[in-house]
């Protein structure tokens, strides 16, 4: 109920105008709602009270990336960084607007630094396989699918695009294993996705590979 939330924030903040928590709550909320711009002005309000509050730079950094404002918002990821180095939520969301701006390299240096923080972060694991694989670095891609699939062996996305990776290597076995635990745990969507993903292209006429998306 985020209007009354609002609503209830907009009275805290009545009663104690430099209560920052309230400032950056409220934040959320309007991102939530998707009023971006309003959300970017509360975490300001937060900031200017609190000017090392890391949660509210990093929320100002999400809204700023919402809106695509991306050289912007990585600014903002990098004075939550600055604050509080061991911030991982900060380190990852800095890795997906680089990425946006096609600077993978740069990304996977973000989300190395999130998963030395936390190694079991399986998100950040998953989007550096995605950020190596744009590179072409299939090898070191599928490793990072792998230890997003160890951390949480139900993530049907890393499974499929290891096999994707597979596929691309002439892999035929391996992408068929692979694409077979991503059916298993997602049937409808990846049998469809398989039947006109280029990445497949190589084993298409493979007779596994056939009778894997058509289900015979």
């Amino acid at each position: 109920r985020l209007e009354q939330a609002i609503a209830s924030y907009d009275k805290a903040i009545e009663i104690k105008p430099d209560k920052h928590e309230a400032w950056n709550n409220r934040g959320n909320a309007l991102r939530q709602l998707g009023r971006l711009e309003q959300a970017i002005a509360s975490y300001d309000k937060a900031i200017e009270i609190k000017p090392d509050k890391h949660e509210a730079w990093n929320n100002r950094g999400n809204a700023l990336r919402q809106l695509g404002r991306l050289e912007q918002a990585i600014a903002s990821y990098d004075k939550a960084i600055e604050i509080k180095p061991d911030y991982h939520q900060a380190w990852y969301n800095r890795g997906i607007a680089l990425g946006e701006l096609g600077r993978f390299d740069e990304e996977i240096a973000s989300y190395d630094k999130a998963v030395e923080i936390k190694p079991d972060y399986h998100q950040a694991w998953y989007n550096r396989g995605i950020a190596l694989r744009q590179l072409g670095r299939l090898e070191q891609a599928i490793a990072s699918y792998d230890k997003a699939i160890e951390i949480k062996p139900d993530k049907h996305e890393a499974w499929y695009n290891k096999a994707c990776c597979y596929a691309l290597q002439n892999n035929i076995e391996q992408a068929i294993e692979n694409l077979q635990k991503a059916i298993n745990l997602n049937p409808e969507e990846y049998r469809e996705m398989a039947k006109t993903d280029s990445d497949f292209d190589a084993i298409r006429n493979d007779d596994k590979f056939q009778a894997l998306i058509h289900n015979t």
